[in-house]
């Protein structure tokens, strides 16, 4: 199986440095796995991370002119879809189209209309999680 650039493949730690560790992949090629590559977090130390002759599965990055192979194991860790944090806000296209034809002061009118309802809705939300309505400042008196 030839090396390519992209392809997952699975390797033997070989050695480690302070600046990475050295990946010998099918084929007896080595290639080097910066320790930027090694995990997602911080790592401070890449021993704590990787043993000599431990087994890992390696994304080949980069194969330079001279030869040398850059490898990543964070990248070669098939991570799931992320869901979207919410669904997208809906526009009234109705509603735009009306308010082009206003003049400044009834969009402010309608902006300070349209924050009030929304102060409204927040104090409301949180005189419910308060405990049904009732402010604590006023059950300790």
């Amino acid at each position: 199986m030839p090396v390519e650039i992209g392809k997952v493949v699975e390797g033997t730690v070989t050695g480690i440095t302070n600046f990475g560790a050295f990946v010998e992949l099918p084929e007896g090629k080595t290639g080097l796995c910066h320790i930027s590559e090694v995990a997602d977090d911080y790592v401070k130390d890449i021993r704590s991370y990787l043993k000599e002759q431990q087994k890992v599965k390696v994304k080949i990055v980069s194969i330079d002119e001279k030869g040398k192979i850059s490898l990543s194991i964070r990248k070669a860790i098939s991570k799931l879809p992320q869901r979207p944090a919410s669904k997208p806000i809906e526009v009234d296209w109705q509603k735009k189209e009306k308010e082009k034809h206003l003049s400044f002061e009834d969009k402010l009118s309608q902006f300070l209309k349209d924050s009030e309802e929304k102060q409204q809705q927040v104090k409301k939300n949180m005189n419910t999680r308060r405990g049904n309505g009732f402010n604590r400042k006023e059950l300790v008196r």
